[in-house]
């Protein structure tokens, strides 16, 4: 082969390797998540300031109801009484880890608020507030407030812990969250150590 011909092949194939590599760039920057989807996975602070005593907010993160509740002394104390009831009291079951510092009954960073993620974790469904204590159709007569999913009877306490022999197997999920001040909550990302 004459040295001609060789300079045409590799110039051919170096040219053909630099167009094969701006046809790929596009594909596989196509495969990268979008912008929306990128916020939506990413953290999301609330501003809890108005939030006032026995007042819930639900919010969005990752396209899942978290709900935040400002809890009253009434309903802090009411945790004493559902604790010998609920099935796993400190949180301490696997299926859906609970972070260390919210293996207490409160469940929380500060007692007075509670943030967990507002679905079941029996069937997905999302539960519906029962806050008022007391006798209450599909509730016992001596209910102390909390959650109830309507779908299959599951009830859970102020504190998103489910009670014994319910159909969903645990708790409420408590997601990363941190207070990035005293009235803002930052959903989806948590203090690091």
């Amino acid at each position: 082969m004459d040295s001609k011909r060789r300079t045409w092949l590799i110039a051919t194939g170096c040219a053909g390797c630099v167009a094969a590599g701006g046809a790929a760039v596009p594909f596989v920057d196509s495969l990268a998540p979008s912008a929306k989807a990128r916020a939506e996975g990413g953290p999301v602070d609330v501003d809890i300031s108005s939030l006032r005593p026995s007042e819930k907010m639900t919010v969005l993160w990752r396209g899942q109801p978290v709900w935040i509740l400002h809890r009253t002394p009434a309903m802090l104390e009411s945790l004493n009484e559902t604790q010998p009831l609920v099935a796993d009291p400190d949180s301490k079951r696997t299926a859906f880890p609970t972070p260390a510092w919210a293996q207490t009954q409160w469940r929380s960073i500060k007692k007075e608020y509670l943030v967990v993620v507002g679905i079941c974790t029996h069937l997905g469904c999302s539960p519906v507030d029962r806050f008022t204590p007391g006798p209450q159709p599909s509730l016992p007569s001596d209910w102390d407030g909390g959650f109830l999913c309507p779908c299959h009877g599951s009830m859970f306490d102020l504190a998103g812990r489910v009670f014994k022999n319910m159909p969903a197997p645990d708790n409420l999920v408590v997601p990363p969250y941190m207070f990035v001040t005293n009235g803002k909550v930052r959903i989806g990302e948590h203090e690091k150590a």
